[in-house]
């Protein structure tokens, strides 16, 4: 018998590109102050081409160079910050807020995410979800080594909730990491894509491809009634 569901954040809830979006345009608007910069406009519609095409590690320092606007490590840091502090403007999806709202009644719902703090925590806030979770557990706040693949999380939450794993359904979305644990620790894995989701890379663990596979997470309340 399912008791609880466990989500992941990104690209599972929402679309991280939102996210990507409204960070990167704080990181234009960072630049558009200094000296001599073009425009904050032009500055995000380069950083956005870079990032659109696929340079998703080098996005900033790509930009910076194609602008010709001179940096060092110093900046490049600053502009690292801006990001990850920056307080996004994105919404929870219509269909995540009416699932959340219909699964609240029946099951125990917790929420885990890898990420740096506090940009996880203002992404939650922005969202307007903290409100549907019994149990939120930041990874970051385990430490770095403990972001997934790692168990901690999973069993951090089976502690706080006293939940058994095999009671337990876990809802993300990257093979590469999302599942190797939950699979491993007995929990029933759903991986839910995304049409925009950023990460498509396929597992080449045994254990990272998840039980089950939808497209929409609207299709999320009957898979749970029938597991």
């Amino acid at each position: 018998m399912i008791t609880t569901v466990v989500f992941d954040l990104d690209d599972t809830l929402y679309d991280e590109i939102e996210y990507c979006e409204t960070g990167l345009k704080a990181v234009a608007g960072f630049l558009a102050e200094l000296p001599e910069s073009p425009s904050a406009e032009r500055i995000f519609s380069a950083m956005w081409e870079q990032f659109s095409s696929g340079n998703r590690k080098n996005t900033i320092n790509d930009t910076l160079d194609e602008l010709g606007i001179s940096y060092d490590d110093a900046l490049i840091q600053k502009l690292v910050n801006t990001y990850r502090d920056h307080i996004p403007t994105i919404k929870l999806p219509e269909d995540s807020r009416d699932v959340l709202a219909e699964l609240e009644e029946k099951y125990t719902l917790a929420l885990i995410t890898d990420g740096f703090l506090p940009g996880q925590k203002l992404k939650v806030e922005s969202l307007g979800i903290e409100r549907y979770f019994k149990c939120i557990v930041y990874t970051e706040q385990l430490g770095r080594e403990f972001w997934k693949p790692s168990p901690a999380g999973f069993e951090k939450i089976i502690q706080i909730l006293n939940v058994k794993p095999e009671n337990t359904v876990y809802i993300g979305d990257n093979e590469k990491k999302d599942f190797i644990a939950p699979n491993k620790l007995g929990f029933f894995t759903i991986q839910l894509i995304r049409p925009a989701r950023l990460h498509t890379k396929v597992s080449s663990d045994p254990d990272g491809r998840a039980q089950h596979v939808i497209h929409k997470i609207s299709q999320l309340p009957a898979l749970l009634e029938v597991l």
